[in-house]
């Protein structure tokens, strides 16, 4: 009997293992943060947190919906959920009054989003222009790769700061980039991402990664030895130097900036999702409608 007993406790630490594993490490701390910040308002309003229950979490939402957007009250909920979920409970956050309370939300307070703004081509090459002037070489040179990398392999920053010496290969047309594990791909399969020389070399990814490695003498590990945050502050950096609004720009701005660019030369949506590893249509046709903007206007037949 003790020994059942023994099995089953072991199967048990074996799958809560499994769980945690089936989640990146970046993925589950964010889930926790958000977790921390529910069991916050539960001490303070004398609630249990775990196991919870959809009263509780309705009115976290509602707390909620006073100060944060419409997709931080989601992915908290979501977080809620996961949470449960490790800690073997069950949590139904489809519950009438969650799902109800949340309906009515949206409806008040609406779910558009202020997203940061793409760095386009031009935005681009004023940053660039910055970076060179900086006397620190160390520094010029990292932060040129960095920028010109993440914008043309339309990376997450997640994925710019994870790249190591070893996925990466030169070849005559450029470089190839091996991504290990991205958002989408939390099972590790890995994409490639192919980057060609730029004729231009003074705004070429391909001319600046080989500076840069070859300045720094990295031989293996990070190529970029900064956290994903720092991403976000070099582009502020930059683009706050380049007479740019430094409040409009993230670490997203170089994923966004790629697809919204590549839309506007004419790359079709396949092409696009090739590069940025998008699972499906919906973010990259809402670069491709950005793009479009002013090409495909009604008003440009017109003459006044």
């Amino acid at each position: 009997m003790n020994d059942l007993i023994t099995d089953v406790k072991n199967l048990e630490l074996e799958t809560l293992k499994n769980l945690k594993n089936s989640k990146a490490h970046n993925t589950l701390r964010a889930y926790q943060a958000d977790f921390k910040d529910f069991t916050k308002f539960c001490l303070k309003n004398g609630f249990n947190s775990m196991p919870s229950d959809p009263k509780i979490i309705a009115l976290y939402l509602t707390h909620l919906s006073s100060f944060s957007k419409f997709s931080t009250l989601k992915r908290r909920l979501a977080s809620i959920k996961v949470i449960h979920r490790l800690k073997g409970h069950y949590i139904d956050t489809k519950h009438p009054i969650i799902a109800e309370n949340l309906m009515g939300i949206k409806r008040k307070m609406g779910v558009k989003q202020t997203s940061k703004k793409p760095i386009l081509i031009n935005d681009l090459k004023l940053i660039i222009n910055v970076i060179n002037k900086d006397k620190n070489e160390y520094k010029k040179l990292q932060n040129k790769a960095l920028i010109l990398i993440g914008f043309a392999g339309g990376f997450r920053r997640s994925e710019l700061v994870s790249i190591e010496y070893e996925d990466i290969e030169f070849v005559n047309e450029g470089v190839k980039i091996l991504v290990q594990r991205s958002k989408t791909d939390q099972t590790g399969l890995g994409m490639m991402k192919a980057i060609p020389y730029f004729q231009n070399k003074i705004y070429c990814p391909v001319t600046s990664l080989r500076d840069w490695i070859s300045y720094s003498k990295i031989s293996d590990g990070k190529i970029f030895k900064i956290s994903d945050k720092t991403v976000a502050l070099t582009i502020q950096k930059y683009a706050l130097l380049a007479g740019l609004d430094k409040t409009k720009y993230a670490g997203h701005s170089l994923r966004s900036g790629f697809a919204t660019s590549t839309a506007e030369t004419g790359a079709d949506e396949r092409s696009i999702m090739a590069m940025t590893g998008h699972k499906t249509t919906q973010m990259v046709r809402r670069y491709i409608q950005e793009a479009n903007l002013f090409k495909n206007n009604a008003l440009n037949k017109i003459k006044i």
